[in-house]
C-alpha cells in the first residue's frame, strides 16, 4: 500500500454494499452504506493519543465519518482513530 496515513487516521476499506436482499437486486441509488470495514494502513498517533488500531482490524464506524478517496480503482476512507466506534472480534 501506497498510502500511508499521518498522525491519528487511518485508512479503510469499507465492506462492499448489500447487492440482494431476499431475492430482490437493489439498485445503487437505494444501497445503504456500510458501516464497517477493514483497516488498511494506520498513522503512527500522537504524542496525546497512541494508536491502538493496526492493520487488518475489522472496524465499525459511524455513517458520516471519514472522508472518502479513491485509489487505483478502489474505494476508500479516511478517517481519525476516534471515529471508529469498534473493533469486530474474530
Amino acid at each position: 500500500m501506497n498510502i500511508k496515513p499521518l498522525a491519528d487516521r487511518v485508512l479503510v476499506l469499507p465492506a462492499p454494499a448489500e447487492e440482494k436482499v431476499g431475492g430482490i437486486i437493489i439498485p445503487d441509488t437505494a444501497k445503504e452504506k456500510p458501516l464497517h470495514g477493514k483497516v488498511v494502513a494506520v498513522g503512527n498517533g500522537t504524542k496525546d493519543e497512541q494508536m491502538v488500531l493496526k492493520e487488518g482490524d475489522e472496524v465499525l464506524y459511524g455513517k458520516y465519518s471519514g472522508t472518502e478517496l479513491e485509489y487505483e480503482g478502489e474505494k476508500y476512507l479516511v478517517m481519525r482513530q476516534s471515529d471508529v466506534l469498534a473493533v469486530l472480534g474474530k
